[in-house]
């Protein structure tokens, strides 16, 4: 069979044109892979910012604090004003066996803390060493507070990182220095570098935090708490006993068990529980926005290959002519289509990996990472492989098509 020139011409002016489709199909695959990455990723920091907030707080955890009565009660009126005690603490622990640390907190607002010339406004707090166990400190310098600070009232404190930024702007460990707040000294035992936003009378970076037997004793505030948190043991849920808590604490003060508002319970589990709730709505949206991108990117495969493959008509004729079988076509249609998608699908990687990796090293506070945007290696690649998969079945139809047709009617095909 002869073929001229002109016809040869003609095909490679088909192909030349077919470079304009082959871009648009690539940057479709590129985008929809880079969208991908980009969201799975930008949700995963997103995710960590959200749970930093909370960071080393207790999952399992309750707060029980006074407030005025809302319910008349055993001849007391409504609106009456009480407080807690130490001794509400024992009561606890021996009328609730479920829980497993019951800490008291005491608070003083509006202290200035001094060292040299340095100044800061600062919460006075004092704790037990078990209220490590329910907001865990993040120690960047020395230790917290232990059994022997509170047998011995020793006159030791540990600072928050706002408290540590602006009385030692020098930095270094400020560790056996003294701190003045009031007219009282403290030595400086540890630096904790929590930065959570779960504020409990007051926020950890704003925080003195002393020994509660000391506070108790230098400020004159008797047996008196200002708020209990407590953790339950493993498989109690806080709800199922958070009523009997409140009950033991109300028939102990003449309060009604039932005044939900006289004895405040902030059952943490409830926001705990909204949080799962927000994660899950985060990775739902990032999923369905995922999908949807990849979705449109095989769908842009699908109709550009149609057209390429239609447009290659004639060029698939003449192979068939000179001796070309239907597997050899389709193999290089198909590997055509899975070499395009692979780099386009690797580029948009790349670009989404660069871009959450400016975003890890813009995310830092004080040199800490606060979050991290990634997307996990076997996610990534997946997407491309699915991709590739999808640009595959788009190309074997008209692919199929286009060797349906008869040699001779496919080079007459203008």
């Amino acid at each position: 069979m002869r073929i001229d020139i002109d016809r040869y011409r003609e095909i490679l002016d088909t192909l030349s044109r077919n470079k304009s489709r082959t871009f648009l199909t690539g940057f479709g695959v590129f985008w929809g892979v880079f969208m991908l990455v980009s969201l799975i990723g930008g949700g995963q920091g997103l995710k960590e910012m959200l749970a930093n907030n909370f960071a080393g707080f207790a999952t399992n955890s309750a707060i029980v604090w006074a407030q005025p009565t809302t319910k008349p009660y055993a001849g007391f009126r409504k609106g009456r004003y009480w407080c807690m005690s130490y001794r509400d603490v024992e009561r606890l622990k021996e009328q609730v066996p479920e829980l497993d640390v019951v800490t008291p907190m005491v608070s003083r607002w509006g202290n200035i803390a001094v060292y040299k010339d340095k100044k800061n406004t600062c919460t006075l707090k004092g704790v037990t060493p078990a209220y490590a166990r329910v907001d865990e400190p993040k120690m960047y310098y020395g230790r917290y507070l232990n059994e022997m600070d509170m047998s011995l009232r020793r006159k030791v404190c540990v600072i928050g990182r706002h408290v540590y930024k602006d009385l030692f702007p020098q930095g270094g460990d400020p560790c056996g220095k003294s701190i003045r707040v009031g007219q009282n000294y403290y030595s400086v035992v540890g630096v904790d570098y929590s930065s959570g936003n779960m504020n409990i009378n007051g926020s950890a970076e704003d925080a003195v935090t002393l020994p509660i037997t000391l506070m108790q004793q230098t400020y004159h505030l008797g047996d008196s708490v200002h708020l209990i948190c407590v953790t339950g043991r493993n498989g109690v849920t806080m709800s199922s006993i958070a009523p009997r808590m409140r009950a033991v604490i109300a028939r102990a003060h003449q309060i009604d068990p039932s005044d939900e508002q006289g004895v405040m319970v902030f059952n943490t589990e409830v926001m705990f529980g909204i949080l799962d709730s927000l994660f899950q709505g985060v990775n739902f949206l990032i999923w369905l926005v995922g999908i949807g991108t990849l979705l449109a990117g095989a769908i842009g495969v699908s109709n550009i290959m149609m057209v390429t493959v239609r447009e290659r008509t004639t060029e698939i004729g003449i192979r068939r002519a000179i001796g070309a079988t239907p597997s050899n076509i389709l193999s290089q249609i198909i590997t055509e289509s899975v070499v395009l998608t692979a780099v386009a699908g690797m580029s948009g990687i790349l670009l989404g990996v660069l871009i959450l990796e400016m975003l890890d090293i813009g995310n830092t506070t004080d040199g800490i990472q606060t979050a991290h945007f990634q997307v996990h290696f076997w996610t990534a690649i997946g997407a491309v492989a699915l991709l590739s998969v999808l640009g595959v079945l788009a190309g074997l139809a008209p692919a199929a098509r286009a060797m349906s047709i008869k040699p001779v009617d496919a080079m007459r095909d203008e």
